[in-house]
Formats: C-alpha cells, sequence, structure tokens
C-alpha cells in the first residue's frame, strides 16, 4: 500500500528475508503472502547465494521461473570464483545478476563516508573503493560469462566512469542509483539515524559524477532503496542505527522537485528513468496503450507540500527527506484498472 501511495504498480522486493528466498521452498512462504497480501505486482528476487552468506550456490534453477533477478542484496558476493558460477548459471536461466558491491575487507568499520565529514567528527568512514573495487571485478567476470549484470544502488564516481566504459565495451550492464544520491552529500549529513544507509551519502564530487551518469545514460534508471526500519533500530544515531531509509512514498516528488522544476531533466526522462527502462530490463510491461490494462498512478504536479513521515503508510518512517518541501502529490493508483489506492 506505501508503494501504490507513492504512485508504483510494480516492486521488485529484495531477498533479505528470513527465511532468505534461496530455494524454491523458501520463495514459495514469500509468493503465497505475495498472493494474500498484495496490493500492487510484487516481482520477487532470489538470493545468489544460500543464506545470503556467499558461500554456496542457492537453487537458481528451482526459482527461476518465479524470481525477476538474483542478488545477494545488502552484501557482495565476496569471492570471484562464486560470482563467477552464479553467474554463469543466471546465464543459462536467462536471468539477471543484480549486485550489492562491497568488499568486507575495505570496510573497517564504517559506517558513513570516508570523506569530510567523517574526519571533522571522528566517524569511521567507508572508502569509495568498497564498492568500485567489486564493480571492476564483477564487470570482468561479465564479459567472460556474457551474463546480464546490473548494478544496485551506485554511489561513486569510479563507480560510473568503470560502468561508462564497459557500456563502450559492450558489455551487458546496466546500474541504478536513488533519490538520496543525486539529492544530498555528506556535506548534508546530521547526527541522526535517518541520513544512515549503505552505501552512504558520499561527496559532493559523487553526486556529481551521479547527475552526469544520468544525463549521458550511464546510469540506466532510479530506484528507491526502500529499507524499512523501526524507529528504535534508527534513533542511535549515525554509528549505530541500522543501514537503510524508506523511499517508495518520496521518490517521485523529490526527484520531479530537485530535478524537473530545476531544469536537469525533463518530466519524460524522469518517467524513463523511474519506470520504463527499470521496466524494459526487468521484463515488467510498463506502457500505458490502449487496450492494454490500466496500469498507472495520476499526479497533481502542482501540489506543493512538506514531506511528513507521519503521512506515510510504510511501517518505516526514517527518510532523509523529512521536512522538505516538494511538488507533486500522488492522487490515485490503479492496477488492472482496479482503483488501488486514492487521496
Amino acid at each position: 500500500m506505501a508503494a501504490a501511495h507513492g504512485g508504483y504498480t510494480d516492486v521488485c522486493a529484495m531477498p533479505n528475508l528470513k527465511p532468505v528466498p534461496d530455494s524454491a521452498e523458501h520463495l514459495r512462504q514469500e509468493l503465497d503472502i505475495i498472493e494474500r497480501d498484495a496490493v500492487i505486482n510484487v516481482h520477487p528476487y532470489g538470493s545468489l547465494t544460500v543464506n545470503e552468506a556467499g558461500e554456496q550456490l542457492s537453487d537458481l534453477e528451482g526459482m527461476a521461473k518465479d524470481v525477476i533477478a538474483f542478488s545477494d542484496d545488502g552484501r557482495g558476493v565476496q569471492s570471484g570464483e562464486m560470482m563467477r558460477e552464479a553467474m554463469t548459471k543466471a546465464k543459462s536461466l536467462g536471468r539477471i545478476v543484480a549486485a550489492h558491491c562491497e568488499i568486507n575487507e575495505l570496510l573497517k568499520g564504517g559506517y558513513i563516508h570516508d570523506g569530510e565529514y567523517a574526519k571533522a567528527h571522528g566517524h569511521r568512514g567507508i572508502c569509495s573503493e568498497s564498492e568500485w573495487g567489486q564493480i571492476k571485478r564483477d564487470i570482468e567476470l561479465a564479459k567472460e560469462t556474457g551474463c546480464s549484470y546490473h548494478v544496485c544502488h551506485v554511489s561513486t564516481k569510479e563507480s560510473v566512469e568503470l560502468i561508462r566504459r564497459a557500456k563502450k565495451d559492450g558489455v551487458d550492464i546496466t546500474c541504478e542509483t536513488g533519490p538520496h544520491y543525486l539529492v544530498f552529500s555528506d556535506r548534508d549529513l546530521i547526527e541522526d539515524g535517518r541520513f544512515k544507509m549503505n552505501p552512504p551519502l558520499r561527496s559532493e564530487d559523487d553526486k556529481a559524477a551521479l547527475i552526469e551518469g544520468i544525463l549521458d545514460g550511464t546510469i540506466d534508471m532510479i530506484a528507491t532503496d526502500h529499507a524499512p526500519h523501526s524507529a528504535e533500530e534508527k534513533s542511535k544515531g549515525l554509528e549505530k542505527s541500522l543501514m537503510g531509509v524508506v523511499g517508495l512514498e518520496t521518490a517521485f516528488p523529490v526527484l520531479y522537485t530537485k530535478l524537473v522544476k530545476t531544469g536537469v531533466l525533463t518530466l519524460e526522462q524522469l518517467v524513463e528513468l523511474m519506470s520504463e527502462k527499470p521496466g524494459k530490463r526487468f521484463g515488467i510491461d510498463t506502457q500505458i496503450k490502449e487496450g492494454a490494462w490500466a496500469n498507472l498512478s495520476v499526479w497533481n504536479l502542482n501540489k506543493e507540500y512538506t514531506i511528513d513521515p507521519d503521512s506515510f503508510l510504510t511501517m518505516g518512517r526514517a527518510t532523509p527527506f523529512a521536512g522538505i518541501s516538494v511538488f507533486g502529490e500522488c492522487i490515485m493508483t490503479m492496477l488492472k484498472g482496479e482503483i488501488k489506492w486514492k487521496q
């Protein structure tokens, strides 16, 4: 319902669940809940490795027909050999490997970007190489295996450049970034858990490179990386709060206000980035056309309001966008011709 409130008719659900969908049996539990409770279309991911532990390949074949793609969301696959095996299998099944890229040995206990704010306030930082180093490895493996490869929540300038070059080299690669990386940098950090996510908010230079990557087509799409946590889990400051922020109900208004109304993107480009391009890559029909199901959302783009987490339908409330003035209010969301949410 939170997704419908945010104008989404389709979402792709990551596999960081209990139990992890790493087999047909575990996936069936998720599919049963989706069938019973989902208001909109929910497309599950299967995990790449058992329990997302990176040590043993999941039953990719047993899950392939029921998942949108495979990912160990939230965890980088540390073993190159394991990732090669996963890509080879996914390729044979005609499925995408979507990667959260992170080299554990480079993290050194960090929890925000290893930048000016971390140094000034005595925080442990996460270096950019922890992300781009694994992307570099995976690009080589994608070249070798011919696997369709997607990079989740890109945050660094080096990542953008690596992906740009890989595309020129003909690698079957796409990537996404999140709204918060396009609007904020580590200059905007405050001592509040609602500014803590993984990857972290990076530098102004990184933010500029992400916007450039969107404009030249290197970055294919914008995804929310929606991660609801309880108020208690997010109340422990930058160091001790859990990673992750909510985004389904703020993504479009924030991006419309910060990128379209400022002239960075056209409205058509934003719709492409949030709907058409992800739909095309992951095989979801997002077209509004005569004779097709009415899967759509209706917006009042002139409505200005302040983002208030208490108005959210998601059970999480932690967002760096709280208190920001935005334009664009979702009036209605329809799925298969039925109204699923209405103001």
